[in-house]
């Protein structure tokens, strides 16, 4: 039986993940940390923890089972400014993975981006990019990193520019030699999660694109 640590859990992959782990009775306790109730409930599995994460000293001796899950991210429409969403999105994870590698925690999955790469010119990729080198340095036993493309599926808050984009993503993907770029559910990403973090060969793992499908069909 086997202790899950979950961060990113409101999000639209976080949310999904939560329920299926919920559901999943190979793993017997959640540890959820979030800055905002997720509303779900069952006092025998999930442990919830509203945190503040740039309060990280104060809860990360919580950081113990066997694998963490990192789901958390925000857009920079919600952050307000690039360097808000760096903090969500590089920080704050990174500072829990350090801390969940330095308490035992034996794997790590992360849900990063399409294209990242800590050379790229754009801010976005760029950001994932630097986080998953940082990440590859820690001493976790298995590192799993998820780079799904444009997401599908509905979000407790609605974003514009995904509504306009997903049906153009996938009239795209429709095209020869495209079919990789389609959108992929949240759903789907979550059970990639899952199945990577199942997966106990050692090292580091990168599912791009097509693979995350494939991963979540295994």
């Amino acid at each position: 039986m086997l202790t899950a640590l979950l961060i990113g859990a409101t999000g639209l992959v976080g949310d999904y993940t939560l329920r299926q782990l919920l559901s999943d009775t190979r793993f017997d306790r959640i540890k959820v940390f979030t800055r905002r109730p997720t509303g779900y409930h069952n006092p025998e599995r999930l442990e919830e923890h509203v945190v503040d994460f740039d309060q990280p000293q104060q809860w990360q001796h919580l950081l113990t089972g066997d694998v963490l899950f990192s789901a958390l991210g925000t857009t920079l429409g919600q952050a307000g400014s690039t360097a808000a969403q760096y903090k969500v999105d590089y920080t704050y994870q990174y500072q829990t993975a350090e801390a969940a590698a330095q308490n035992g925690v034996a794997s790590y999955v992360l849900v990063s981006s399409a294209s990242a790469d800590p050379e790229s010119f754009m801010f976005y990729t760029r950001m994932k990019g630097e986080l998953e080198r940082a990440i590859k340095r820690l001493p976790f036993q298995r590192i799993r990193i998820i780079q799904p493309g444009m997401l599908a599926g509905s979000r407790h808050e609605p974003r514009l520019a995904e509504r306009i984009a997903l049906p153009l993503a996938d009239l795209v993907a429709r095209l020869p030699g495209l079919q990789q770029y389609r959108p992929i559910h949240g759903r789907e990403v979550a059970q990639a999660m899952l199945n990577a973090a199942l997966d106990l060969k050692p090292g580091v793992q990168i599912d791009t694109l097509e693979g995350v499908f494939r991963r979540a069909n295994q």
